[in-house]
């Protein structure tokens, strides 16, 4: 059997963004995904955005999951918001807390994504998949590795239907959590989330943001190309794609590429690993 794969997308701001994003979906609709999962921007700034591409991506025949986060968001609100995404026919669901936008106040009736998911659970039973985030190399606004664990574990007995974790290039990370989450009884299937390397400074950026390790070996390889973009693309497919099938050969329940909005090293690791 195929490893399950399933890709991420951000909403995009501009006609050409949408055209663009047109033909990455076709592209990757070739390797048949269980879903495709769309963003959303702080405190719900791109909202419209993620709707409208996850309607087109269902249109087109595919499932497709938009991203929720909950930080500023009212009861009423949420409600409403789950009313229409039953009415566009969404079934999947990313629940997160989110990212508090530059200048923000106040957290609004939810304060953590656990809360969010309760009230999902409540409103709407079984009528969502639910996903939600986790981080293998510890959330970086976690008091401690054992209270990030302890998040996970309130946010899957809210009622979390399976997890997606932060990219990683450290294997031994992603097996240690999901060794450790189910020693705590949380038995949902841990997706790892992987993002192919494509540009070294755009790498380190995101990296350095989101708490995500880039070993030492590979930051200095990275660093070692300088400007040569076909060596850095070129090492970051050998590295990516030893990493996958290092994860497909220990049996993971799938795949999540974090694309940025592009096919070709994706399509390309997909490739290697003959799916």
């Amino acid at each position: 059997m195929n490893l399950p794969v399933s890709f991420e997308f951000f909403p995009p701001k501009t006609p050409e963004g949408v055209d663009k994003l047109r033909n990455v979906r076709q592209a990757l609709y070739a390797h048949k995904p269980q879903f495709f999962s769309v963003t959303y921007g702080a405190g719900g700034s791109t909202q419209d955005g993620t709707l409208q591409t996850v309607q087109s991506i269902i249109g087109d025949g595919f499932d497709a999951a938009p991203h929720f986060s909950c930080i500023g968001a009212t009861r009423e609100g949420v409600r409403a918001q789950l009313a229409a995404f039953r009415a566009a026919g969404i079934k999947r669901v990313v629940a997160l807390r989110g990212d508090l936008p530059s200048g923000f106040g106040a957290f609004g009736e939810f304060k953590y994504a656990s809360e969010l998911i309760e009230f999902i659970r409540t409103e709407t039973g079984d009528a969502f998949h639910l996903e939600v985030g986790c981080y293998p190399e510890t959330h970086p606004q976690a008091k401690s590795p054992e209270a990030d664990l302890q998040a996970y574990l309130i946010k899957v007995r809210a009622g979390a239907s399976s997890a997606i974790t932060q990219y990683f290039f450290n294997t031994d990370a992603y097996f240690r959590f999901v060794d450790d989450t189910r020693r705590l009884g949380a038995d949902i299937p841990v997706v790892p989330g992987i993002m192919p390397i494509i540009s070294s400074t755009q790498l380190m950026r995101f990296s350095d943001a989101c708490g995500a390790e880039i070993p030492r070996w590979i930051r200095l390889r990275l660093q070692s190309y300088g400007d040569d973009t076909a060596s850095i693309k070129s090492f970051g497919l050998d590295v990516i794609t030893e990493m996958c099938d290092r994860l497909k050969t220990a049996g993971v329940p799938g795949i999540h590429f974090y694309t940025m909005n592009q096919a070709g090293a994706t399509t390309e690791i997909l490739k290697r690993l003959g799916r």
